[in-house]
């Protein structure tokens, strides 16, 4: 029997997938406990109609990653910080302080998108990384200032 899986099974298949399995296993297993349906031709019209929903709503969330990369990288966020000898800044500044500046600022940046490599030591510019998805990632200049 051909069934379509509605949901990820480890070991077995993930949601979207169309696999042959014997009869008893699907009626009895994956359809009883929700995992799949029986592959007709109207579940695979409305499994189509799904992906095309689905891809349409990733292009929509890269565009609108782009327009946010623009904005974020106009902007540069300043910090004053304490400094001791040679302008060496005391401590370092955090994923917390850049994700409150940024909300000042008016943009709403999860703190796990924040990609802070190395931490900023010294006065100037230095450039920081907001992954807002995947390979689309935004170049933030942060100013640190006496």
């Amino acid at each position: 029997m051909e069934v379509i899986f509605i949901k990820d099974l480890k070991g077995q298949g993930k949601k979207g997938e169309i696999k042959q399995v014997k009869d008893g296993y699907a009626e009895n297993f994956l359809i009883k406990k929700g995992y799949a349906i029986i592959s007709t031709k109207s579940s695979l019209a409305k499994l189509k109609e799904e992906e095309k929903l689905k891809e349409a709503n990733i292009e929509k969330l890269k565009e609108e990653a782009r327009d946010l990369k623009e904005q974020l990288e106009k902007i540069t966020l300043t910090f004053k910080v304490k400094t001791g000898d040679n302008d060496k800044v005391f401590g370092s500044i955090s994923i917390k302080q850049i994700k409150e500046s940024l909300k000042e600022q008016g943009f709403n940046i999860d703190k796990n998108m924040i990609k802070l490599t190395t931490s900023p030591s010294s006065l100037g510019f230095h450039n920081i990384e907001v992954e807002l998805y995947k390979n689309i990632i935004a170049k933030v200049k942060i100013h640190l200032i006496k």
